[in-house]
């Protein structure tokens, strides 16, 4: 990739440079640094979208020390550096960037998030606390309802969830997490509504149809509910189900879907085989 953007840039100075016989050199100039900008600024989306993270941080980094009154590599570098999986240095940046006078709404709500991911959720709060009512956005919304779940705030984390779901066309990941807050509270039946639900936005979503599971599960539904599914996922499903059979205490529905998880299964299960086995060993030994 790389190389490619190398000869975009060589071209394109090219292009300007073959006309400099007509012009003087402050017009020259200021042709250069134009197509500078934008070989930049296409730079600077390419390394925050499909470049590989750990590049990018390299890139930003160097950047910001060429260039360490510019907010946007700043914004790029911190961006960059949740992407690779740096929470905590990525709240260094983020709070460099609040304190500064062109802080926006946005980049608390960014630093809110690298605090949740680096699990300071006390920080984070006062981080949305600082966000004026009138920021009304999807990712907003999304984290004050984390926040209010961390809190075990149950209300104020349904209201959120709720707005947050209403300001995106993509809502499955918000409505599993939606739902996985149900199901620690122990309403199962209203986790399985928010779970079928996100299903419908993302078919695929594999955690959104485990979580399902274990609130039909708990609910005592041994049963798997019509969906889209792999014969693996499908045989892990079954797995799970399982064991909230037998966390419920029917030990022999337990055994029967464990049998039914390891048959299933294309290759050899076994994970599924150890907890048939333990099982047995447990219902043996009375």
């Amino acid at each position: 990739m790389r190389h490619r953007i190398l000869v975009s840039l060589c071209l394109g100075s090219a292009m300007v440079l073959s006309a400099c016989e007509q012009m003087t050199d402050e017009e020259v100039e200021r042709a250069v640094a134009g197509v500078n900008v934008i070989d930049e600024s296409n730079l600077n989306d390419i390394m925050l979208t499909v470049g590989d993270p750990n590049e990018a941080v390299s890139y930003f980094t160097r950047s910001v020390a060429q260039y360490p009154d510019r907010i946007d590599l700043k914004r790029g570098l911190a961006k960059s550096l949740v992407r690779a999986r740096k929470p905590a240095e990525a709240v260094t940046v983020w709070s460099q960037i609040v304190a500064s006078p062109e802080v926006t709404s946005e980049d608390r709500v960014d630093l809110a998030d690298a605090l949740i991911r680096a699990g300071d959720w006390t920080k984070a709060k006062d981080a949305l606390n600082q966000i004026p009512p009138t920021h009304e956005t999807f990712d907003r919304y999304r984290l004050e309802a984390m926040v209010a779940d961390a809190s075990e705030e149950w209300s104020r984390a349904d209201t959120f969830y709720e707005t947050a779901v209403g300001l995106t066309t993509q809502p499955a990941g918000t409505l599993n997490n939606w739902g996985y807050s149900k199901l620690t509270r122990g309403d199962y039946a209203g986790a399985e509504k928010l779970f079928l639900e996100a299903l419908t936005y993302d078919p695929k979503m594999f955690t959104a149809k485990n979580n399902l599971v274990m609130a039909r599960g708990a609910q005592r539904k041994y049963d798997l509910p019509v969906m889209n599914m792999t014969q693996i996922e499908r045989a892990r499903l079954l797995h799970t189900l399982a064991l909230a059979a037998v966390k419920q205490g029917d030990l022999t529905m337990g055994k029967t879907l464990l049998q039914e998880a390891v048959d299933t299964h294309p290759q050899h299960f076994d994970e599924a085989v150890r907890s048939l086995r333990a099982l047995e060993a447990n219902v043996a030994n009375g």
